[in-house]
């Protein structure tokens, strides 16, 4: 997977992981405005979650060794 194809694959995930989020507490049909700070600290909360356990796994089967650095940057904070 090129790095455009796993960014593209990243951001649909961590858009998933928050629509999951909101669709457990039953707020999927409620518009963003709605919502509290809380429920959108949760909703990032999750989503960066997503992004750190995809970046862990391409991290450790990145096929050159420039990515790899820079997802141990992203990772490493």
């Amino acid at each position: 997977m090129s790095p455009d194809e796993w960014q593209a694959h990243v951001t649909t995930e961590s858009a998933l992981a928050m629509g999951r989020w909101l669709e457990a507490r039953g707020r999927l049909d409620r518009p963003i405005a709605s919502l509290t700070r809380k429920d959108l600290e949760c909703m990032a909360s999750n989503a960066i979650s997503r992004f750190i356990v995809l970046a862990s796994e391409r991290r450790t089967q990145a096929p050159e060794p420039k990515e790899r650095a820079a997802l141990d940057l992203l990772l490493m904070g």
